[in-house]
């Protein structure tokens, strides 16, 4: 299988040399995480079979939250609190997209945008709910940032999984949304420009003028909300693309193939292996910036009100199981083995994650 890191290995120089000048501190350290990841620059942690004496070396993981081959267990973790909170009501996929003309500007004022992108959307939606019969009510919201599309383009958009329902803290009363059907998509892409482009502007963010008046938002029912959930954790860890998605390297070129999401059907883009490294790498999100949030009666600090509401639903819940690391196996006996001693480079500096 061909691997971004031995495409990042190999043509790291010309990499620097096309995008250096695109490139911030948090591209830089993504791409030194892809290189280094799995070999002795990260450490090298050493284990025993007691039963049959046999050392085995293994060298430790970046760890790094955009590398294909890390995060499988957060992945896992993320999505397992998620199903915790899932309740036996209607579930919708919200999306808003920032429009083609606005992307480029975007880029390279990612931090305030992608921070206005999550609270505007939020503050849509509450708003449509507050003046919905049925609803009356905050909603509650698990929000995910893509930037990607699956050609690997930039195409920044937030998906929101709603439960079709609210609750009434003063009355201590639920709401639930009957039917297939939440707001209206039109009316939210239209309230949805407004309130964006005034957040930014109230930030003292100055927009680009040629802007189109029509936005795209979606919004669709998703059934129990679980298949949505498992979609969004794909991409919540791991980077934009699956290796084994990659499918051919000649020739400096590289080949992967993608899902067309209009027709279903498999289609190959194949671009040389330097734009094909930044496509990747463009995705990389300012430090610190979190891709996943909570919002209203599913955020972490509303436990007591989610647990008032699965008790008015009469949710019963299994306890949350812990998600372990697989043992090491001997390779001779099979038993698994003791971990002894982790070892690392003098000159390599502390490990973290980014």
């Amino acid at each position: 299988m061909i691997t971004l890191a031995e495409l990042a290995r190999q043509y790291q120089p010309s990499l620097l040399h096309d995008f250096g000048h695109l490139m911030r501190p948090e591209h830089h350290f993504a791409l030194r995480a892809l290189i280094d990841c799995r070999t002795p620059t990260y450490g090298e942690m050493s284990y025993r079979c007691e039963p049959c004496h046999q050392l085995q070396t293994y060298c430790h993981s970046c760890g790094h939250r955009f590398c294909p081959k890390c995060q499988h267990q957060s992945n896992s973790q993320w999505l397992a609190r998620q199903q915790q909170k899932l309740l036996p009501i209607n579930y919708f996929m919200v999306t808003f997209t920032l429009p083609y003309e606005l992307r480029q500007w975007v880029w390279h004022h990612q931090r305030p945008c992608y921070a206005t992108l999550f609270e505007t959307a939020v503050e849509t939606l509450n708003t449509f709910a507050s003046n919905d019969k049925l609803l009356l009510g905050k909603l509650g919201m698990t929000a995910v940032l893509h930037t990607h599309n699956r050609r690997l383009d930039f195409h920044p958009h937030v998906h929101l999984i709603v439960p079709g329902g609210s609750f009434h803290q003063n009355t201590a009363s639920w709401h639930t949304k009957t039917g297939d059907y939440l707001f209206n998509e039109f009316t939210l892409a239209k309230v949805f420009r407004a309130k964006f482009l005034t957040a930014l502007k109230k930030k003292g963010i100055q927009c680009p003028d040629s802007l189109p008046n029509k936005w795209v938002a979606q919004c669709q029912h998703v059934g129990s909300g679980e298949p949505a959930l498992k979609y969004l954790a794909r991409y919540l860890y791991r980077g934009v693309i699956n290796e084994s998605h990659i499918i051919r390297h000649e020739n400096g070129e590289v080949s992967f193939r993608y899902k067309e999401s209009k027709t279903n059907t498999w289609k190959t883009r194949t671009e040389p292996v330097v734009k094909f490294l930044w496509l990747v790498l463009q995705h990389v999100l300012p430090k610190g910036f979190r891709r996943a949030r909570d919002y209203g009666f599913l955020h972490c600090l509303a436990k007591q009100t989610l647990q008032r509401i699965q008790l008015l639903l009469k949710v019963s819940l299994e306890p949350l199981k812990s998600i372990l690391k697989k043992p090491h196996l001997c390779p001779c006996c099979g038993n698994p083995m003791r971990f002894i001693l982790f070892s690392r480079q003098p000159e390599h500096r502390p490990w973290r994650t980014s």
